[in-house]
C-alpha cells in the first residue's frame, strides 16, 4: 500500500473515478443499514434469482477494474516481464491478505466482545471466513491481469465465451441453479474451504452454507473483469468522446440485452454469478460508463462530481476503512438504558436509541443510519481528497 500526491500520479478519467465511487459508496451504504431486519427495499440482494440496485454496485466494480487493469498495463505495454509480474502478484497476494485481515478482525472483535481473552480471541482462525469482496477482487485482478499480459488481445473475446460457456456446462449439470446442499457450488466449497469458513446465506428460512464468493463462480468473475478490460480497450483507443459514447452504448446495448434474453434459460443470479448476470451488469456499467462521459466530458456538469471523486480516487482505501469501521461500530459497545445489560454497541446505540424515536419508523431508521455511515466514511475520503493524498492498494 503506497501513497503518492498530485505531481506523481497522471492523469486520470474522470468519468471512470466517478462511476467507481458511486460504486464504493453504494457498496458502503448496502452493506450498512441500521438494521438487517429493517433494510430499506432497494437496497436488498434479489433472494435468488433476479436483480436489484443493490446487485449492481460489486459486479460495476468489478468491470471499472477491469477498464483500470487496462490502463495500469498500458504503460508496460502488455508485455510479459518479470517486473510486471511481480507486481500483478504482489498486488493481488496484498489485496487477498487485506480481506482477511478484516475478517480475522471482525472474529476478533466479537470475541472480545463476548468476553473471550485477547490472545485466544486473536488466535481465533476456527470461523474466519476465507474468501468474500476483497479476495475475489484479488484473484479476478491477478487472473484477468496475467490474462492480459499472456494472451493476444485478439483472442480475448474467444477466451471470455469459452470461460462463461464452460461455467454454463457446469452449473446445467450440477444442479447449480438451486439454493441447495447438493449445488455443485456448494460442494466444492464444502470440499475444498470447509463450511467453518464459509458465508451462511438463509432463503425462504432455508439456511445453509453458501458463499456468494465461492471458488467456482470465480471462474465468471474472471470474464467479468476481462470484458471491463475489453471495455477499457475500446475506451482508451480514441481520445474522441463522442466516438467512446457511441462504442460503449454499443458494448452495453449488446450485452444487456443478451443478458435478459437468456435468462429464460439461465437466470440472472448474483448469488452463483451466473453467465447472464455477468452480461447484464457488464452491459448497464458500459452504458452508464457512456452516460457519465457525456454529462461530465462534453457536456461539462461537474459540480456534482465532487462528493463521489472522493471515493473514487481511494476506491479500495474507501471499502477498507467503511469495513473496518462497521466492524468497530457493531462490536464496541457503550452504556445504554434500552437493554437489559445496560450496554449496546455503538451502531445499537445510533440506531436503536437515537434514530427509530427521531424517525418512528424502523426501516427508515435503518436507511439514514446507512446514509449518516457513508457520510462518515466521506468525510475521512474528503480530507484525503483535499490533501491531494491517494493511498494506492
Amino acid at each position: 500500500m503506497t501513497t503518492s500526491t498530485e505531481t506523481k500520479r497522471p492523469k486520470r478519467l474522470l468519468a471512470l473515478d466517478i462511476l467507481r465511487g458511486i460504486t464504493i459508496a453504494g457498496m458502503i451504504l448496502v452493506n450498512n443499514p441500521g438494521s438487517w431486519g429493517h433494510i430499506y427495499a432497494p437496497l436488498e440482494h434479489a433472494s435468488w434469482n433476479g436483480l436489484t440496485p443493490t446487485d449492481l454496485v460489486f459486479p460495476f466494480f468489478m468491470f471499472i477494474m477491469g477498464v483500470s487493469t487496462f490502463i495500469s498495463l498500458r504503460k508496460f505495454d502488455f508485455a510479459f516481464t518479470w517486473p510486471t509480474m511481480w507486481k500483478i502478484v504482489r498486488r493481488t497476494v496484498v489485496i487477498f491478505l487485506i480481506g482477511l485481515a478484516i475478517a480475522w478482525f471482525s472474529l476478533f472483535l466479537r470475541g472480545i466482545t463476548n468476553g473471550a481473552e485477547v490472545l485466544e480471541a486473536a488466535l481465533n482462525f476456527d470461523h474466519i471466513r476465507i474468501l468474500g469482496v476483497m479476495p475475489r477482487l484479488a484473484i479476478c485482478y491477478g487472473a484477468a491481469s496475467l490474462t492480459a499480459i499472456l494472451l493476444r488481445h485478439r483472442y480475448l473475446p474467444a477466451f471470455i465465451i469459452t470461460l462463461l460457456a464452460i461455467y454454463t456446462i457446469i452449473l446445467l449439470t450440477g444442479n447449480g441453479l438451486e439454493f441447495s446442499d447438493t449445488n455443485i457450488i456448494s460442494i466444492v466449497d464444502h470440499k475444498v474451504l470447509g463450511p467453518a469458513h464459509m458465508y451462511a446465506d438463509t432463503i425462504d428460512g432455508v439456511t445453509l452454507k453458501f458463499d456468494p464468493e465461492g471458488l467456482l463462480s470465480t471462474l465468471p468473475s474472471i470474464a467479468h473483469v476481462l470484458i471491463g478490460f475489453w471495455a477499457g480497450m475500446i475506451l482508451m483507443g480514441t481520445h474522441d468522446n463522442d466516438r467512446r459514447i457511441r462504442n460503449l452504448f454499443i458494448i452495453g446495448t449488446i450485452l444487456t440485452f443478451s443478458g435478459f434474453l437468456l435468462d429464460f434459460g439461465m437466470p440472472i443470479n448474483k448469488k452463483i454469478w451466473s453467465p447472464t448476470f455477468v452480461l447484464t451488469t457488464c452491459g448497464l456499467a458500459s452504458s452508464f460508463l457512456a452516460l457519465l462521459i457525456w454529462i461530465i466530458d462534453i457536456k461539462g456538469y461537474k459540480k456534482w462530481c465532487r462528493f463521489f471523486e472522493a471515493f473514487g480516487v481511494n476506491p479500495l482505501f474507501m471499502y477498507v476503512l467503511g469495513a473496518v469501521l462497521s466492524i468497530i461500530m457493531g462490536n464496541l459497545k457503550v452504556p445504554s438504558g434500552s437493554t437489559e445489560s445496560g450496554m449496546i454497541s455503538i451502531k445499537g446505540a445510533i440506531y436503536t436509541d437515537f434514530l427509530v424515536p427521531l424517525c418512528g419508523n424502523d426501516t427508515l431508521a435503518s436507511l439514514i443510519f446507512a446514509i449518516l455511515f457513508v457520510m462518515l466514511n466521506w468525510c475521512i475520503g474528503y480530507l484525503l481528497y483535499r490533501k491531494k493524498i491517494y493511498i494506492k492498494i
